[in-house]
């Protein structure tokens, strides 16, 4: 498995990259290259993707990890630069209306409606139970909340404000053969859940986590019972994990653990 990290908080080292809030990352497995979350910004990701040599229509597969903005705002421009239609993976839930109050009330879901998106030549393949979509690429489905999560956010309904337990947040597993690789987009669900719950529909030990963290603003307590109790072997954290939870983390776990930018390459 190759992963590429496309769109991140940070850019890289390579000249021409830019790094912006948001993540989108392209996993070739196999014969099949699966793009996970397509970041905020539809310039930002066509333009990365123009400078790391990924070609839009060269895409089999799109993986939504949840209906938020910062993983989905970058839809449309793919969507318009491709040549052909695309298969998009996702949870049923995904185009829920979602709310975020601070630091001012706003809209912080997909911004694009389904039908948008359709006409633009979108296939939207959404469910809730976790399934093989190509070989070796598995929908986590939705995810079990055993220990903590990170969820974020209000739904608004009939004019209503509840807290959004986001049951689309879901991960991309890669077998890997005897092990698999989970790629996770803000891991809203909660890692220690997402790797267990990918232990349990593989069938496999986690080599890897990548992906947002969600551990931002995390209290230590969350942060060393992710030290004590994380069973992959090794996390590769970016967008919302924070600096300052990563670093505390990197002081504990050393080498298990490395940060994420535009243009980083993970080898598995």
């Amino acid at each position: 498995m190759k992963l590429t990290i496309v769109y991140e908080n940070h850019a890289g080292f390579k000249k021409g990259l830019l790094g912006a809030h948001g993540f989108s990352a392209l996993v070739e497995h196999g014969e099949k290259r699966v793009l996970v979350d397509t970041g905020t910004d539809g310039s930002v990701l066509l333009h990365n993707m123009e400078e790391l040599g990924i070609e839009p229509s060269s895409i089999d597969f799109l993986f939504i990890t949840h209906g938020h903005y910062d993983h989905t705002g970058g839809m449309k421009a793919l969507l318009e630069a491709r040549t052909k239609p695309l298969k998009v993976i996702g949870h049923p839930e995904i185009f829920r209306k979602r709310i975020a109050l601070k630091p001012r009330k706003r809209d912080i879901g997909i911004p694009f409606s389904r039908e948008e998106l359709e006409e633009l030549g979108a296939e939207f393949v959404l469910r809730k139970e976790p399934f093989e979509f190509a070989p070796g690429f598995w929908s986590s489905g939705e995810i079990l909340r055993r220990a903590w999560d990170r969820a974020v956010g209000y739904v608004e309904k009939d004019g209503r404000l509840t807290k959004d337990p986001v049951p689309d947040d879901i991960a991309l597993i890669v077998d890997l053969g005897n092990e698999v690789a989970v790629i996770t987009g803000c891991g809203h669900s909660g890692m220690l859940n997402i790797a267990w719950h990918a232990e349990d529909v593989s069938g496999k030990p986690v080599k890897a986590l990548i992906g947002g963290l969600h551990l931002i603003g995390a209290k230590k307590e969350v942060l060393d019972e992710v030290a004590e109790r994380i069973d992959a072997e090794k996390l590769y954290a970016g967008h919302c994990t924070g600096i300052d939870s990563y670093a505390y983390l990197k002081a504990i776990l050393g080498g298990r653990i490395e940060p994420l930018h535009v243009g980083k390459v993970i080898e598995l």
